[in-house]
Formats: C-alpha cells, sequence, structure tokens
C-alpha cells in the first residue's frame, strides 16, 4: 500500500498541541553541544504549562541548560477504516535546571520513571515561546490504481 502522495494537513490549535503533549511520556529533546546539534528520546511531563524531564550529567544536560531547545512528540491517531492519521507537535523554548529548592521538591512528585537506568538527579524545565502541531491525513491508496 503507497499512501497518497498529497495528505491533508490541518494546523491544530495550541489546545490541541497540549492535550496531545499531555497523553504522551515520550518525545524528542533537540540541543545544541559543542556546535552541533543533537537528538535524545526523553520521557517526560506535562507540568504547569511547560515540559519536564530528568537527566544524569552529560551532553543532554549540558545542551539544554539554559539554552533554547526544540521538543518534539509525535504519534498515530486509532481510527479505523483506510486512512491513517498522524500528528506532530513541537514545543521551542528555553530550557533551565530546576534548582529552586520547593521547585525541586515538587518536580520529584512529578510522575517522571526515565526508561534508561542509571541515577538521573536533574529535573529539567522546558519554558515554551512556541507551541505547534499539525495532524496528517495519509489516504491510503485507492484500490487498483498504482
Amino acid at each position: 500500500m503507497v499512501p497518497n502522495t498529497s495528505p491533508t494537513t490541518e494546523h491544530l490549535p495550541e489546545s490541541e498541541c497540549w492535550k496531545l503533549l499531555r497523553g504522551s511520556t515520550l518525545g524528542r529533546l533537540a540541543v545544541v553541544v559543542d556546535g552541533a546539534p543533537d537528538l535524545f528520546p526523553v520521557n517526560y511531563v506535562v507540568d504547569h504549562g511547560s515540559i519536564v524531564f530528568r537527566t544524569a550529567e552529560g551532553s543532554k544536560l549540558l545542551g539544554s541548560s539554559n539554552q533554547r531547545v526544540a521538543f518534539e512528540v509525535d504519534g498515530l491517531d486509532d481510527k479505523d477504516g483506510p486512512d491513517v492519521t498522524v500528528w506532530s507537535v513541537v514545543v521551542k523554548g528555553i530550557a533551565a535546571q530546576i534548582r529552586e529548592h520547593y521547585a525541586a521538591i515538587d518536580a520529584m512528585d512529578l510522575p517522571i520513571t526515565p526508561w534508561e537506568g542509571g541515577f538521573k538527579p536533574h529535573f529539567v524545565r522546558i519554558d515554551p515561546t512556541s507551541v505547534t502541531g499539525r495532524r496528517i491525513h495519509v489516504v491510503s491508496e485507492v484500490s487498483g490504481q498504482r
């Protein structure tokens, strides 16, 4: 089955983007480290209009500490029938390590369980400057046509 070459794209309102973000737990963090872009999968939660994740020392923490970052989550809508609908949400903003005492204690109560083992004592919050999303309706090949 070959997807249609011109899928219909729907730009999502910010409220729908946040709904999709709240319904997921895995995203990709884009940072710049030593002048080069890098991507990291991270488990996250939405907390008070921001994205929070846990990490250890290393490139992810270095690239996200008081830096501009991009964060992306995508998924597949559960729909019956031959058509497939996918979505993508991108959050751009400033990331900062949560250091203030009470905020750090609150972050420890967030339901963030990293999939990767190891000690991940640092909590990072992304405060958004923009939240955009799109839903793409990919129509499957019409029967008999190639």
